[in-house]
């Protein structure tokens, strides 16, 4: 089942990236829950389809275009370990950013039920149980 949990998250991901918010939203739980370290909504907490609306519409206000790039993926069963980055470039300044983001997905019932992104590496492995 945990592989199935990986590519739901590819998945998850390449909706992300295309803003496909439909099959995005519909990849979810009810009780979808995103906690995000992203600029422009750090520390903010999005639940359900409202949640998936509003963090797309405050990215697109800041962010001419934002992206996450997977380097790899850790199959932790019922939860998902995304390691990449994030790029993107400021709708204002122009200014491109590329940042290390890693993001754990919590996989219930076949959908994804919590996501919680960490720009520090070391957090993001801390927050499986897992030590580099």
């Amino acid at each position: 089942m945990s592989q199935e949990n990986v590519e739901l998250v590819k998945r998850f991901m390449d909706a992300f990236n295309a803003r496909e918010l439909e099959t995005f939203a519909a990849m979810t739980t009810p009780d979808f829950e995103w906690t995000t370290s992203m600029m422009a909504v750090e520390g903010e907490v999005f639940r359900g389809r409202e949640g998936i609306d509003t963090y797309f519409e405050r990215m697109r206000e800041v962010w001419d275009e934002f992206r996450g790039l997977a380097e790899d993926y850790r199959d932790l069963d019922d939860r998902v370990l995304w390691l990449g980055r994030l790029e993107g470039r400021g709708r204002g300044s122009g200014v491109p950013v590329s940042t290390s983001l890693d993001i754990v997905f919590d996989v219930r019932g076949g959908g994804i039920s919590r996501m919680h992104s960490y720009l520090d590496h070391h957090e993001a492995l801390q927050a499986c149980g897992l030590a580099e």
